[in-house]
């Protein structure tokens, strides 16, 4: 398995990574924005035969505020079924946190949105990466989910 930043050649696979598995899908011209204007920050995972088989797709947050900290967001990350469980999701949160958020761009800290309801995906985020909820949105999803507004502090 390799993780690599993504490339603009990726982008078909991102997404059809994320159509066969999230709710939430996004246009081409989306990924391709996240792409070009914070290259450094999204990672794929792909297989032996150079197939797409997870990512990451994350952005610095562009807070108004004079005095906000500079931090990260993750915007998404899938990972296809018959990869799930190897570690994946966890190596390409920390690539794109530790490796380009915090060294490159000087983030205070990374925030995640995660529905209620996914118990996987908040067993990796609280328990095994150390994010702590901060609020909860309510009908934060197209479907009308709650979501956890999750924090992670990218501080030494």
């Amino acid at each position: 398995m390799n993780i690599r930043p993504v490339r603009v050649e990726d982008l078909p696979g991102m997404q059809a990574c994320n159509l066969q598995n999230l709710p939430e899908n996004y246009t081409m011209k989306y990924y391709l924005y996240h792409a070009m204007t914070w290259p450094s920050l999204s990672y794929v995972a792909e297989d032996h035969k150079g197939r797409i088989v997870g990512y990451i797709l994350a952005k610095m947050d562009e807070d108004e505020k004079e005095d906000a900290e500079p931090h990260g967001h993750v915007t998404s990350i899938s990972i296809l079924r018959s990869y799930r469980r190897l570690g994946l999701a966890k190596k390409l949160m920390v690539q794109s946190q530790r490796g380009s958020m915090a060294t490159i761009y000087r983030a205070s800290y990374v925030s995640l949105h995660v529905r209620k309801s996914n118990r996987a995906a908040l067993g990796l985020y609280r328990d095994t990466l150390g994010f702590t909820v901060q609020d909860i949105e309510k009908k934060y999803y197209a479907d009308g989910e709650d979501a956890y507004a999750m924090r992670l502090s990218l501080k030494p």
